[in-house]
């Protein structure tokens, strides 16, 4: 057999061989998607998940809001430190009752939130810039002061 014609009928086999192996694997992909998934395996155990946001506060500065959130508004969590939905359903209850939050008591650090948080750190804080619902460099910076001077 002439190399040429040997190279040829080499490349030609690999290639049959590949689109039968392509056919193979579409139609197993196929069969495979048509079958019941199997089911991951369940924990019994129950999950608690809760959003941390400590609003740039340190370990310290977050346990002093929580103390002062605890004894006036109902927190009934760990003064650990760690702001979450907790903390923060005590402080909308806060803010619902001064600072015009009038959303659902849900300990999520929305827009809403963090507005009424600003209207309050505005008033006595040192805030200055806008009641927008972001919590920027400056939103945290007064909260920081808040929470080492009234915590």
């Amino acid at each position: 057999m002439r190399p040429n014609l040997m190279a040829r009928t080499l490349v030609a086999a690999t290639a049959v061989a590949g689109i039968a192996a392509g056919s193979l694997a579409g139609a197993t992909a196929g069969f495979a998607a048509s079958a019941p998934a199997a089911k991951p395996a369940m924990s019994t155990q129950a999950v608690s998940v809760q959003a941390v946001n400590n609003l740039g506060l340190n370990t310290k500065e977050a346990k002093g809001i929580q103390r002062v959130l605890k004894r006036d508004w109902g927190y009934k969590g760990a003064i650990d430190g760690r702001l979450g939905t907790d903390s923060w359903k005590a402080m909308q209850r806060y803010l619902h009752k001064y600072w015009g939050y009038n959303k659902k008591i849900d300990g999520v650090v929305g827009s809403d939130t963090v507005k009424a948080l600003q209207r309050m750190l505005k008033k006595y804080c040192g805030y200055k810039g806008k009641i927008d619902g972001i919590a920027g460099k400056d939103t945290k910076a007064a909260f920081k002061w808040f929470a080492n001077h009234y915590a």
